[in-house]
């Protein structure tokens, strides 16, 4: 098994040079040199609009090409023409909704997890245009000793699938949970159901911003048809990846919502430019991941990004769910379990005599990071706005930290 070296991680990371402790990385994560370099190189030296034929312009348009390669890569999309980038995961989702709105009847069913509202907000408001129903899969307790350890169990997204299905949309991680979706079971458990109750189409659409920085992603293996990421939370800049699977683009996606000569495949989602720059700074986060593992492929180095992000999880787990700690009144809202079934992003709160507000524990975000139906059907039920402090850490987060962190909560939960 591969392991990690965190000094050769930290070094491609300038950002971690100051000491600082950067815990919140489901909210932005750090970016490497290598797309810092990109960024630089491309406004220094080929900063003009793409499509002219003299030598600069044509270098332009190659490297923001190059930037498609690369988000075919992450997503393992069966071509590059599947793929582009947006200024952000919830303005993608918003567009997708918008162009499929030709495709939604009334009484089309909508399924959707309670979730960020990236994934969630677009198909809301489609319903609501189209006269569509909307459905929820609600996360379930799993355990008789904290109320609010919760997970989605598949089992319970089976009976919402009727013969008006016609869109599924999950995340692949909980971005409060912390919790890995196993899609590709739970796509190819709904798809057959749907075929039982005679469904005339089902699409799935698949949130990975809280899950790419820690699994790759298989787009081609999950069987589905929607699917984003943000790039600023893969160690890379503020933009997003999207992919959609080309028979949707082709049949479902067809109400225009860029200009009216713009029908080629990605283009006709992408209402003006999408940040050439940032585009070929997404060059720099493959090249980064390989460098993780001798294997240089990117499922080596996601493997060993698993594992050590175990490592890493251990002690802030442990503390919290500690029968000193329970007492005190901390409660984790997820599962406790530290295995390759959930991500190192921990939310917790604390209750009881000696209550205190989230805002109050730590030196850290606080609230229901655009989750908020999820934090708001918690039951017993919390503020939404005060909501959970979340620690979220990545694979160049140290176990010295994590054990700095720990302190810290150790003294403000005294």
């Amino acid at each position: 098994m591969t392991t990690l070296d965190i000094n050769q991680v930290r070094s491609c990371f300038p950002s971690l040079a100051s000491g600082f402790i950067y815990a919140d990385n489901a909210g932005g994560s750090q970016t490497t040199q290598g797309v810092i370099d990109r960024i630089v190189d491309y406004l220094s030296n080929t900063n003009v609009q793409m499509g002219g034929e003299y030598p600069v312009g044509l270098l332009s348009s190659q490297r923001v090409a190059e930037g498609s390669v690369t988000a075919a890569e992450l997503f393992n999309a069966a071509s590059v023409d599947e793929v582009g980038f947006g200024p952000s995961t919830t303005m993608m989702f918003e567009n997708f909704a918008r162009a499929l709105e030709n495709d939604i009847h009334p009484g089309d069913e909508f399924i959707i997890s309670y979730e960020h509202e990236a994934n969630n907000g677009p198909w809301k408001r489609l319903a609501e245009r189209r006269k569509a129903v909307l459905k929820y899969w609600q996360p379930t307790p799993v355990s008789t000793d904290n109320p609010y350890s919760f997970a989605y169990n598949i089992e319970e997204l089976l009976p919402l699938v009727s013969s008006r299905t016609r869109l599924v949309a999950i995340s692949a991680c909980s971005n409060i949970l912390g919790s890995l979706i196993p899609v590709e079971e739970a796509v190819k458990a709904l798809r057959q159901r749907a075929k039982e109750q005679g469904a005339r189409k089902v699409e799935v659409s698949v949130d990975c911003v809280a899950y790419a920085p820690h699994r790759k992603m298989d787009v081609q293996k999950w069987d589905i048809d929607y699917c984003v990421f943000s790039l600023y939370k893969v160690y890379g800049i503020h933009n997003a990846a999207a992919y959609v699977r080309l028979a949707a683009m082709q049949t479902s996606l067809t109400s225009g919502i860029a200009h009216h000569f713009m029908k080629d495949e990605f283009h006709k989602l992408q209402p003006g430019g999408q940040g050439y720059e940032l585009a070929y700074a997404a060059t720099g986060v493959v090249p980064y991941l390989k460098s993780l593992t001798p294997e240089n492929d990117l499922a080596a180095s996601f493997d060993a990004i698993a594992n050590y992000e175990q490592e890493i999880l251990a002690p802030l787990l442990v503390f919290l769910t500690d029968a000193k700690q329970v007492e005190r009144g901390v409660r984790l809202v997820g599962t406790s379990e530290i295995n390759l079934s959930r991500v190192p992003t921990i939310s917790f709160f604390v209750i009881g005599q000696n209550a205190i507000k989230s805002k109050d524990i730590i030196g850290i975000r606080h609230g229901h990071f655009y989750a908020y139906s999820l934090v708001d059907n918690i039951r017993p039920k919390l503020d939404v706005d005060d909501g959970l402090v979340r620690i979220s850490l990545v694979h160049y987060n140290t176990v010295e930290e994590v054990e700095r962190i720990v302190d810290v909560l150790r003294e403000a939960l005294a």
